[in-house]
């Protein structure tokens, strides 16, 4: 590790004097791409992040939303003043890569304990994963160990993966990217912030020991991978316990309960320094540490491998000197370490570290405002990407069909969550498999819709339009289980924000992610940024991930499949009302095919869609709801098909048939319904209902389009969706 000259300058310059070794080794990691945000913070002001459900914003652990509450007639009419929901998400792409299974875990861990962090207890996560090609064995085996790992951590602990999506791209060779989001619950007395309060409180570290494992995997997360980072980069990845992680957060519970904690930080990137000095920073505060008294597995450690390591299941907390032998008390009870490191003061943030020989040496003297926020930010030039011009293949229909509706990144996902326990703690009242998840939060007698996902498809095309079909998308499945959009958090990946044509693709995706959450007046209250995602094999595509929940009155919702019994309609297609010019871009169908073309025309009132949507779904004549976006009709319509329930459609158009039934237009859904002049009157002037058949009891889709005929029944479409499954099995 080592500070790049002109941020030594700058940190000799505050300091007066040349910084210690473990200074400088601390700044390289705190000023680093990973923590600081250098790159991405001047463009992370386009996020609207305020709205009266807002409680903690961006710059915590995780961000803290009320959720909404309703009158006698089941009317909104505000916000709780009681619970709470918190949202996180986080990065483990470079760690996954070098091992996947310890990588995905300890992701995993990370933002469960961003949510301890906050007071809340864990109730859901969700994982987007993205791949290189499928048929690559090493992207297989980056998958099968990336999934196990975090199967096994979330199933240790308890918490239950309910929801998320997993894309394979050419350019996800060299770096895969593995995003896992979080979301708790908690009630308004158990609220807990990073923000340290008062002078004299004890610094206390809980948790597992200390030892050498993720060494600066701050600074290994800002770098792009090299060749052999497999090996070489093998000592930056943590390796994580769940079980202590579960018994961490069962003491974090008695210890909130016991209001034992002042404020909190999990120990993540930058380890014990990055948590305490970020902590203390935010108070305005300061700190004195004795790196000795951190209770450490392994002997002879050096004060900088104290301070920087990334060891796991770790939570550092401010603590009243009244309440120590409480939490020492906890900490035992749940067979836990227990530390009391120093104290929180009003001066600098000071480490000393006493050796054997009894000598004590102050190795880290210095303003922790300025370690925690000083860091320059780059200014760096862009490029915006080229339009794409139309070069379309020639394919016959049912060649499409099979090709789209069998590819890996529109195929079931099913290998993928039966592996993930996504009913422990009894709240899941959907689970994986659909457009998005529905958790009972019977306290506040509400569902909590859950989101997650990208497309890179999409954004590789088109940064700016993919990452607003991005959002919109993730929108439409919280509307179609009947919930309304409540927050939102995302994790934007890219590639090295040093090449203009990298960083420009970059901006297109935060601004058009933020454009579309304002347009459907949803806050993005928090995030995480993952640049510097380049390999030998070249950078990723832009990736912006976004984790959006939303509420709504009791825990029902529409199946997601034909039941059989009503007609069929499809809401918001511009292409197939003839009211927009078809766009292939971005589509499953030129991916598999070849070519380019325009990205699609999204929906002129997004808002309206998500709304209306949200009301047809809760409708008692509704029967199934699913929403249309990657592989367009053709993959919804398919994954609609039950062996008790088909359809017949028959989709007309300007459009080719290609276009009908592959573009991949965002804001789109299927409806099935026993009164469709309710559907259309629900979105009359707000976006066009299209009639496209009849669902049966046959078991098989029935379809024309533009004259072209396919048919196939529910046992060739398992077939076709099942490739991920035979591969792996």
């Amino acid at each position: 590790m080592s500070l790049a000259p002109s941020d030594r300058a700058l940190v000799v310059e505050e300091l007066g004097r040349e910084p210690t070794d473990v200074e400088e080794a601390l700044f390289e990691n705190l000023w680093s791409e990973h923590c600081a945000y250098r790159s991405s913070r001047p463009l992370l002001s386009a996020f609207d992040s305020a709205g009266e459900q807002v409680v903690v914003g961006p710059g915590d652990d995780a961000a803290v939303v009320a959720l909404p509450t309703t009158d006698d007639e089941g009317t909104p009419d505000g916000y709780s003043d009681e619970w709470y929901v918190t949202l996180g998400v986080e990065s483990h792409n470079h760690p996954s890569y070098v091992d996947p299974f310890d990588g995905a875990a300890t992701g995993v861990g990370g933002i469960v304990r961003d949510t301890l962090s906050m007071g809340a207890y864990p109730v859901a996560l969700a994982d987007s994963l993205y791949f290189g090609p499928f048929e690559r064995e090493h992207s297989q085996y980056l998958m099968d160990g990336v999934v196990e790992g975090i199967g096994h951590y979330g199933n240790c602990i308890g918490v239950p993966t309910v929801t998320g999506s997993v894309s394979f791209h050419e350019d996800y060779v060299g770096n895969p990217l593995v995003n896992v989001a979080c979301v708790g619950l908690l009630h308004d007395d158990r609220l807990v912030t990073a923000v340290a309060e008062e002078p004299g409180d004890k610094l206390v570290l809980v948790g597992n020991a200390t030892g050498r494992d993720g060494l600066g995997g701050a600074s290994f997360a800002s770098e792009d991978l090299a060749e052999d980072a497999e090996t070489e980069d093998r000592p930056a990845v943590q390796v994580g316990d769940p079980y202590a992680e579960k018994r961490l957060i069962e003491c974090n519970e008695d210890l909130v309960d016991e209001d034992l904690v002042r404020s909190a930080r999990d120990l993540g990137a930058a380890g014990l320094g990055g948590a305490s000095s970020e902590l203390v920073a935010k108070g305005g505060l300061g700190a004195d540490i004795a790196l000795e008294r951190v209770h450490q597995r392994e002997p002879n450690m050096h004060p900088l491998e104290i301070l920087l390591a990334e060891s796991q299941e770790r939570m550092c907390y401010e603590v009243r000197p009244g309440d120590v032998d409480r939490v020492r008390e906890l900490a035992e009870r749940y067979h836990l370490g227990c530390s009391v490191i120093g104290e929180v003061t009003d001066g600098n943030y000071t480490c000393t570290f006493t050796g054997d020989d009894g000598e004590t040496e102050t190795v880290v003297d210095v303003s922790a405002e300025y370690l925690a926020d000083g860091a320059p930010m780059n200014d760096l030039d862009h490029v915006d990407p080229e339009p794409q011009e139309r070069d379309l293949p020639d394919v016959a229909l049912d060649e499409a069909f099979e090709a789209v509706v069998g590819a890996p990144s529109t195929a079931s996902k099913s290998w993928v969550y039966r592996q993930y326990d996504h009913e422990v703690g009894t709240r899941t009242a959907i689970g994986p498999g659909g457009d998005a998840a529905l958790l009972a939060v019977r306290e506040a007698d509400t569902g909590l819709a859950f989101s997650s996902g990208a497309e890179p498809n999409w954004t590789s095309a088109n940064p700016y339009e993919g990452a607003r079909a991005v959002a919109l998308e993730n929108a439409t499945n919280v509307a179609a289980t009947g919930a309304r959009p409540l927050a939102a958090v995302d994790c934007l990946n890219g590639g090295n924000p040093e090449k203009p044509e990298v960083y420009g693709g970059f901006r297109g995706i935060v601004d058009g992610l933020a454009e579309m959450c304002a347009d459907l007046s949803v806050p993005v209250v928090g995030g995480n940024v993952s640049l510097y995602n380049d390999s030998a094999t070249g950078p990723i595509p832009p990736t912006p991930t976004l984790a959006m929940v939303g509420t709504k009155a009791g825990y029902d919702a529409p199946s997601s499949s034909f039941t059989g019994e009503g007609t069929l309609l499809v809401v918001g297609d511009g292409v197939l009302s003839g009211d927009v010019n078809a766009g292939l871009g971005g589509s499953e169908f030129l991916a598999q095919f070849g070519g380019t073309d325009a990205f699609p025309t999204l929906p002129e009132d997004p808002a309206g869609v998500v709304s209306h949507l949200a009301d047809v779904a809760n409708d008692d004549a509704t029967l199934a709801v699913h929403d249309a976006s990657h592989g367009g009709l053709a993959v919804t319509l398919a994954e609609m098909v039950t062996a008790d329930a088909g359809a017949t459609v028959t989709l007309d158009g300007d459009a080719s048939a290609a276009a009908l039934l592959f573009h991949e237009q965002a804001g789109r859904a299927v409806v099935e319904t026993t009164d469709p002049d309710a559907v259309r009157a629900a979105f009359d002037g707000v976006a066009p209902v299209v009639a496209v058949g009849e669902s049966d009891d046959s078991g098989t889709l029935s379809l024309t389009a533009n004259g072209e005929s396919l048919a196939y029944d529910v046992d060739r479409i398992r077939e076709l969706r099942s490739v991920i499954e035979r591969e792996l099995a």
